[in-house]
């Protein structure tokens, strides 16, 4: 029976990997319930007893926020790790951590652009609406709907068109972009699986 089991193992036919990493799934959410809470812990925070000139900063600062993390989740998906490989082999620091990120890029861009650029995304909304309640307060109806309508098309037309120009940048300068967030990475308290 050992014998004729053996020919059959061989004619099975190549198994399909899972469409859905059922660990990676279990992982990233609540992954995105910790970093949403702190981040909007942070804009709440941040303007709670402040003017509208603070809040415009705190605005500005999660949409370049959301660019960033972008533009890195593509330099991840569109870099190759053999650039990497000479620097690991001497050493230099964050040669590693930029190999894993390559090796792992469709964990790194679920991160940076799903994760962080989703949570940047509602953030920037709600801050958005903070402002136009500030600025609109004592204006009739129609004030507040201009105010409304300008302040979301500037959130919308800044975070598209520096998504859009960034998404440029990390494709051409993908190395670099992986570079110095490998030097970042080495220096954080952060243990990356060297395995994967």
């Amino acid at each position: 029976m050992e014998a004729s089991d053996k020919p059959r193992k061989k004619n099975q036919p190549p198994q399909k990997p899972r469409l859905i990493n059922v660990k990676w799934v279990a992982t990233i959410i609540p992954v995105s319930f910790v970093l949403s809470v702190v981040m909007s812990y942070i804009s709440n925070e941040a303007l709670g007893s402040s003017g509208t000139f603070l809040s415009f900063v705190v605005l500005f600062f999660f949409i370049a926020l959301g660019i960033l993390f972008d533009m890195i989740g593509i330099a991840a998906a569109s870099a190759t790790e053999k650039e990497f490989h000479s620097m690991a082999a001497h050493r230099v620091r964050g040669a590693k951590e930029a190999v894993w990120m390559t090796r792992n890029a469709e964990k790194v861009s679920s991160i940076c652009n799903d994760v962080v650029g989703d949570i940047c995304g509602i953030v920037s909304g709600a801050t958005g609406a903070l402002i136009v309640a500030n600025i609109t307060a004592g204006m009739d109806g129609v004030g507040v709907v201009l105010v409304s309508l300008l302040i979301t098309g500037m959130i919308s037309a800044l975070t598209i068109g520096g998504k859009a120009a960034g998404k440029g940048v990390a494709m051409a300068f993908s190395s670099r972009v992986l570079s110095i967030c490998g030097r970042i990475l080495s220096v954080l308290p952060v243990k990356l699986d060297s395995k994967k």
